[in-house]
């Protein structure tokens, strides 16, 4: 099995606090009411959101997977952190044992973050990925951290 590390980091005006508390802790409520055409669902199969919960996202039929499931395995809230594993789905392939997901949220200027993401791809052995899905990854989790820091924009009492 294969390692491939890569990070990325996007720059919000909203706050550590806020982000963390609707990307993670809430995420499940929250991304398919804004992401509806593409996310159909979010659900805990095992656990309530703490630290080795599963969480099952069920996609639309305009999305190329039916599903992900995640399992819980860091979540720091006083630092606004999370670690978690896609151990499941059909994103995997056949190439990809599971992708560990860093996420945390730091204070940017007066009332900003930064989403500092960490990914590690454990391929299968004699797996290679190709560097177009890696970024398609990377485009398609910015995507979703733009539409919760617009709604967050918008609604600004939302998550305080």
């Amino acid at each position: 099995m294969g390692v491939i590390k890569t990070s990325q980091t996007f720059k919000t005006k909203v706050t550590p606090s806020r982000m963390f508390k609707a990307l993670i802790l809430d995420s499940h409520n929250l991304c398919p009411k804004l992401m509806f055409s593409s996310i159909k669902n979010m659900e805990f199969i095992e656990g309530n959101g703490e630290v080795g919960s599963i969480k099952q996202m069920n996609f639309t039929d305009a999305s190329p997977f039916r599903y992900v499931k995640h399992r819980i395995d860091v979540l720091d809230k006083e630092n606004f952190m999370c670690k978690y594993t896609l151990i499941e789905g059909d994103c995997l392939m056949d190439k990809l044992e599971s992708i560990t997901y860093e996420v945390k949220f730091e204070g940017y200027g007066y009332s900003g973050c930064v989403c500092k993401i960490t990914c590690e791809y454990n391929t299968k052995e004699n797996a290679e990925i190709k560097e177009e899905d890696i970024e398609h990854g990377k485009d398609r989790a910015i995507g979703m951290y733009e539409v919760v820091e617009a709604y967050l924009m918008a609604h600004p009492h939302a998550y305080t």
